[in-house]
């Protein structure tokens, strides 16, 4: 199977596209720019949205559901957030269609043109904000900490599973607050649970940062990222965090009244991550045998796969793996037994390392009779043969094990990637290998453009939790001062 996968080294990009479609990731649809995402693949995105739910709710956050459609005028009341987003927008303008009066199928009624256009929801904060002045009076209804499961639409010319699609699936949060101080405070705490999720149940390292002001979000007076790498030296953007100030509560007019009976404009927060996230997966971990999940995400943590010759031997075999499924279930540990009559074992044992399966075991006749197992760890494409009665403990030790090893690999990718670099000349040669380049910059937008121009390099992030390097130095670019590196690459 992994024959049907382009090596990485060959092409990298087609590696990625070759493997989510043979692991049964996703697959493109019928409907230019969208996917369908596949049960394996939403088997993991769940184990996504279960491991953040937890983290969000844990901070206190609660969950609601807005409009799919928002009138187009909401859209107009905040400039910028229009502007960043007014090229991306789906609009309905009717409401039915019909007969077709000149031939066969149906087309729209020319009379059910919509009194206001709807924008198919590429963000909510419109139409969230419209609905918090109803909920906001008073110091007492704040804050409001809540997040939404939903999908979004954003026009796009070029699409790629999972990375960038019209349609996708995301997560939004939203919070109004009383002060300055508590936004500021949210979206700081926000960004660092997604580095949290990425680093802990990803195994994904991540750089927690500020965006330039070229690259916020459209409407917030600041965004804060995480940023992580890939194994071909790109960055790729897997979560965002935004202080809005008090720009939507001023679109919108929603005030509340302090303790002194004064009328104060809310604070706001935005915040989101996205389907976004299974294409930082494959590309953080997979290889030239496909996917390598980390166990906290794999929806089948351990297959077993009977080694066998006939029908006796396959029922004797079975049950022995019924009765370790039993042990491990109570362990919390999710587990598949293969016990397909119609492909050979080798097949089996190429599907499952393609899909990532954290851990494999093989048991024949022979295992029967020396109460063994033979082990195969999916990281490190190692196999090991253990005594029947230590296998449970020791795949109990390897979740922890391997989900430690996948990401200490994607550190280590990313650490031999990461480069001080201080000339021009330096920089151009350096961005077509690849890697994060630490820079400094002279912090304005007309530099931050040239760069891009010139190299297709982006500034990913300012740092504030790794590779912080306040000194001073002179813009790698213009050769005017600057007080801080920061964080240039290309980006997916």
């Amino acid at each position: 199977m992994a024959k049907q996968i382009t090596s990485r080294s060959e092409n990298y990009s087609q590696w990625y596209n070759d493997l989510v479609v043979k692991a049964d990731l996703a697959e493109n649809s019928a409907v230019r720019g969208c996917m369908v995402i596949k049960p394996y693949g939403y088997a993991i995105w769940e184990k996504m949205q279960a491991n953040m739910d937890k983290m969000f709710k844990d901070t206190g956050h609660q969950n609601a559901y807005f409009p799919l459609f928002i009138p187009k005028s909401f859209l107009s009341k905040e400039a910028e957030h229009v502007a960043g987003f007014a090229k991306e927008c789906a609009v309905v303008t009717h409401h039915r269609l019909m007969a077709n009066p000149d031939g066969p199928g149906v087309v729209v009624d020319p009379t059910a043109k919509l009194e206001e256009e709807l924008v198919v929801r590429p963000t909510s904060e419109t139409i969230i904000w419209s609905t918090y002045k109803n909920w906001i009076n008073s110091w007492r209804d704040l804050p409001i900490l809540v997040n939404q499961w939903a999908n979004v639409v954003r026009w796009e010319m070029r699409t790629r599973l999972f990375l960038r699609t019209t349609e996708f699936l995301w997560q939004e949060g939203h919070t109004a607050h009383a002060t300055k101080e508590e936004a500021i405070a949210e979206a700081t705490r926000m960004v660092h649970v997604y580095a949290d999720f990425a680093r802990n149940i990803m195994a994904m390292p991540v750089v927690v940062g500020h965006k330039s002001e070229s690259e916020r979000f459209a409407g917030a007076l600041d965004t804060l990222c995480i940023e992580a790498m890939m194994q071909d030296g790109k960055a790729l953007q897997a979560g965002t965090s935004h202080f809005l100030g008090q720009n939507f509560a001023k679109a919108f007019d929603v005030k509340y009244a302090n303790k002194e009976g004064q009328l104060e404009y809310v604070w706001a927060t935005s915040w989101g991550s996205s389907t976004r996230l299974m294409g930082a997966l494959v590309m953080t971990h997979g290889d030239d045998s496909g996917l390598v999940l980390p166990p906290k995400l794999a929806p089948i943590q351990v297959v077993m796969v009977p080694i066998f010759n006939n029908e006796e031997q396959l029922q004797k075999v079975l049950a022995k793996m019924k009765g370790l499924k039993e042990q491990f279930v109570k362990l919390g540990i999710s587990v598949k037994i293969d016990d397909r009559d119609n492909v050979r074992s080798g097949f089996k044992f190429s599907e499952w390392e393609l899909k990532g399966v954290p851990v494999r075991l093989a048991i024949g006749p022979r295992d029967l009779e020396n109460e063994t197992v033979e082990v195969a760890r999916r990281d490190t494409l190692t196999k090991e043969s253990l005594p029947m009665m230590n296998v449970v403990e020791r795949v109990k030790n390897l979740m922890d094990e391997i989900q430690k090893n996948v990401y200490d690999k994607a550190l280590a990718n990313r650490e031999s990637k990461i480069y001080k670099i201080d000339t021009w000349d330096e920089f151009k040669e350096q961005i077509e290998k690849g890697g994060f380049l630490l820079c400094h910059w002279d912090g304005t937008k007309e530099t931050e453009a040239k760069i891009q121009e010139e190299t297709r390099a982006t500034i990913r992030c300012i740092p504030v939790d790794s590779y912080v390097i306040k000194e001073e130095g002179k813009c790698v670019y213009s050769g005017k001062p600057s007080h801080q590196r920061v964080i240039f690459a290309r980006a997916y």
